[in-house]
This record gives C-alpha cells, structure tokens and sequence, in this order.
C-alpha cells in the first residue's frame, strides 16, 4: 500500500511541524505506529487516526506529541514522550500526532493553535488564499 506524505502546519504561529508526515489509519498501520525505527528525523512524523492517545511501548526513543480535535485545534500537547510509556486519554481528541523531539518548541506549538495536517498539493495551494489558512 502506498503512503503518501502530509505536511503538517500550525497555522496560528505559522510554522511546520513535520513535512514528511505518515497517516496511521488502519488497524494494523495504528498497531505498527513507531516501531521497529531508531528516531525520527527533523521532518518526519506518525499521524495516529484515529486516536485520543499513544503508548510508546516497545519505542526507543522519545517524541514530543500533539493531541488534535476533530477540527485539527491543538487540545494538548506531551514534549519529551519516553519509551515504555502509555499517554494520557484525551476525551477531545480526536488525533494524535507523534513528531521528533523538541519540535513543539520550535514550532511554538500550543494548546488552542489551528493546525492543518494535508498533502503538499493542498498545502501549496490553500498558502495562495490566505483567508482559507
């Protein structure tokens, strides 16, 4: 099955969260999530749908996690998510996206932000209408 990339962008503070960013949204793609991989690189990230939370049992690495609402508003935010561990439920949520560590503070990412999660296609066009972002 191919697995088209998504870009990830938080609209309120105009920045990227991820740029090679992978949808799990299938039983099995949910259940794979992370593992078997060593990190994730600077753009790379899992977006879990649907999900109100992760667990990273059997990761081996940390990641920083964005929980969204059925709209794609961040409803909370997990930096530094370690290995071993089972997140929180988020009774809002509706998403989960797993990115590399620390890209919450670069991207300034925080609860309330409207995020778009989408193709490049649709990213590059909807940049030209600046109402529609």
């Amino acid at each position: 099955m191919l697995q088209h990339t998504l870009c990830a962008y938080n609209i309120t503070r105009r920045s990227f969260l991820g740029l090679s960013v992978h949808r799990a949204d299938t039983f099995f793609t949910r259940l794979r999530g992370l593992l078997g991989r060593t990190r994730l690189d600077g753009d790379d990230g899992m977006w879990v749908v649907p999900s109100k939370g992760i667990h990273s049992i059997g990761v081996l690495f940390a990641v920083d996690l964005v929980y969204l609402d059925a709209d794609e508003k961040v409803v909370h935010t997990i930096e530094n998510f370690r290995p071993f561990r089972i997140a929180p439920l988020k009774i809002k949520a509706q998403t989960v996206l797993e990115l590399p560590l620390r890209t919450i503070y670069s991207s300034r990412t925080q609860t309330g932000d409207q995020i778009r999660v989408c193709s490049p296609e649709q990213l590059k066009s909807n940049w030209n209408a600046p109402s529609r972002m």
